[in-house]
């Protein structure tokens, strides 16, 4: 007797789960979605270094040299010939080593000049904290916050610094992407970062405070674990290193702040010089920096204060509380100080939410004027002013 088997239908293999994209496909799908804030921003700084550009070539000067004057030339003697020693009156000791070090690397393995490569950090670092600003407007606010905070802060009036040879654009980039790891609560992610910012600029001092508290506050209310304990040690190892090593090539604990003070003029007076340079600007006849750099420490409390109506995440507050008391607080340098508080980014996010809600039309007309006048003043202070921008 034949006995027929049946064969079981074959089950159908089941399709697999979506899974999270890798690393590279979300840093794709965040470019993506930043895309607009990098391209309002690049064009805004195209428009200012062309400016200056086309300014340079009529008066018969570089714009390479321009770019890497004043500050930008320390920091080159830095990125080639290392530091001097502590007996120079002036040692170059006072800049902090990320950037000149950073120029030094791309030099030696790219075909580029010293100048080209402080030059290209300088850029890349300006767009990556033109992202960082466009996430943290982003992520509080919406997608048009994002990109009017990033386009803000291109057209600022020393925005020219974005483009040149400095540190500033660095060390904003370091602490906007801290910043923005705090309010995702990514402990390792802002420990990391905020170390690298304290060896970007003396200014990491308004920063490494807030990665600390967060991290405290979440270390007593018993959250995220042991990661807080991590952003703890790394955040403030940056910047104390750097110290710890100029006081040990200068013989004394305090070396940086005697560099600064003896070889500098730059004190702490709680802002006595600041006020008095302030009301000379205003009653006399002054120079055309001067008066702006007024006006934007001016503006700049008045932020302040709107950013504190606003309830702005206590984060950056904090962050541009410190920012403001560290830079007007401090004697020497007034031409200057515009300049030094161009990392105190989330003192725009008033304007930048007010410009969102106000529609597509009066936000570019805003920005069309202040790229304009910005435009112009970099090309005063680059091609005009003898003084560091």
């Amino acid at each position: 007797m034949d006995v027929v088997t049946t064969k079981e239908p074959s089950r159908p293999t089941p399709a697999p789960e979506p899974g999270r994209p890798g690393a590279g496909g979300r840093l794709w799908a965040a470019a993506r979605y930043a895309l607009p804030a990098l391209a309002v921003y690049a064009v805004i700084r195209l428009v200012g270094v062309l400016s200056v550009s086309l300014w340079a070539r009529n008066v018969g000067m570089s714009l390479g040299e321009r770019l890497t004057r004043a500050d930008g030339n320390w920091y080159l003697a830095i990125a080639q010939h290392g530091y001097d020693g502590y007996e120079k009156t002036q040692s170059n000791m006072a800049f902090f080593p990320l950037y000149p070090g950073l120029t030094a690397g791309l030099d030696r393995i790219s075909p580029f000049s010293p100048r080209e490569a402080a030059l290209i950090v300088a850029w890349l670092a300006a767009l990556a904290a033109a992202w960082g600003l466009f996430a943290i407007g982003a992520h509080l606010h919406d997608r048009r916050t994002g990109v009017l905070l990033a386009a803000l802060w291109a057209a600022m009036p020393h925005g020219v610094v974005e483009s040149m040879g400095y540190s500033e654009s660095l060390f904003t980039a370091l602490a906007a992407w801290t910043l923005y790891a705090l309010l995702r609560r990514r402990w390792l992610t802002a420990g990391v970062v905020c170390l690298f910012a304290g060896l970007t600029r003396p200014t990491a001092s308004s920063l490494i405070p807030v990665v600390v508290l967060a991290a405290l506050l979440a270390i007593v209310r018993r959250r995220d674990g042991w990661r807080p304990w991590v952003a703890l040690l790394l955040a403030p190892a940056g910047w104390l290193a750097y110290l710890a090593w100029v006081g040990a090539r200068t013989g004394r604990p305090d070396g940086w702040f005697h560099i600064q003070s003896a070889g500098w003029g730059t004190t702490f007076d709680f802002g006595v010089y600041t006020v008095e340079r302030g009301q000379q600007a205003l009653v006399q006849v002054a120079a055309l920096p001067l008066l702006v750099v007024t006006v934007v420490a001016l503006l700049s409390i008045m932020f302040f204060v709107l950013s504190a109506l606003d309830r702005q995440p206590w984060q950056l507050l904090l962050y541009s509380g410190l920012l403001l008391l560290t830079t007007l607080g401090a004697a020497g340098y007034y031409h200057s100080k515009a300049r030094f508080l161009l990392p105190a980014f989330p003192l725009l996010l008033p304007a930048a939410v007010g410009l969102a809600r106000a529609g597509w039309a009066r936000a570019a007309t805003v920005l069309v004027t202040l790229t304009a006048f910005s435009a112009y003043f970099g090309g005063y202070l680059l091609l005009i002013w003898t003084k560091s921008p």
